[in-house]
């Protein structure tokens, strides 16, 4: 694989760049990445989709969530609320699979790995849960767990904690580093009923017999 050039990582400064390999082949940027997908992806042209009202209702989540974590005060809790809410309406008025239809697109590839860090990283450092009666919300992080794409790109809990603690620049214990990793890919008791949750087989786009999600596991700083 070639060096990126020596400005690659600079141009998005803590965030982790975009980088995708197919072969040995490497690809470079959200928009090369993109038509790589397209041309040579089965199906890959339906991650892409034009969507300006979900783009709307899921952009601020992370955001907001953010701003929880470092403020933990009730104002922004609500705020971080009042995102989730809006995403759970956004689903159930759809009544779809995913964000924009039965098929997953770049939408639910940005969404659930944000849901993910709120439900662990929330629970842990500011004791914030993800309301059991937002249904159609977990019917759709059922969805989502139920794909081999994310279960198999999904960081461990303990991953998830350590990345907010690094930037807090709060050192695990050695009991955290020994500990054996879990893996939160299942829906608490009293949400919503497992049955229709999907067949268990992915709906994600395949790479040489494997099931991949971009940017599934990646969290943002």
């Amino acid at each position: 694989m070639l060096r990126p050039p020596p400005d690659f990582r600079s141009n998005f400064d803590s965030t982790p760049p975009p980088i995708l390999i197919d072969n040995g082949q490497a690809v470079l940027e959200n928009e090369k990445i993109e038509r790589y997908i397209m041309k040579n992806v089965p199906g890959g042209h339906n991650l892409f989709v034009q969507d300006s009202e979900t783009l709307l209702v899921i952009e601020n989540l992370y955001s907001k969530f953010k701003l929880a974590l470092a403020k933990k005060d009730e104002a922004s809790r609500n705020n971080l609320l009042k995102e989730l809410t809006n995403i759970n309406q956004h689903l159930e008025d759809r009544g779809d699979r995913f964000l924009t239809g039965d098929s997953m697109c770049c939408f639910d590839c940005e969404l659930m790995p944000k849901l993910q860090h709120i439900r662990i990283a929330g629970k842990y450092f500011f004791d914030f849960e993800i309301p059991r009666e937002f249904s159609a919300l977990w019917r759709y992080m059922g969805q989502m767990y139920a794909l081999d794409a994310f279960t198999q790109s999904c960081p461990a809990d303990q991953d998830i904690i350590n990345h907010y603690k690094q930037q807090m620049h709060v050192k695990p214990t050695r009991h955290e580093e020994l500990e054996a990793p879990t893996f939160t890919n299942s829906l608490p008791s009293g949400t919503c009923e497992k049955n229709g949750m999907g067949n268990g087989h992915s709906t994600g786009i395949e790479i040489n017999g494997h099931d991949h999600v971009a940017s599934l596991n990646g969290g943002e700083n």
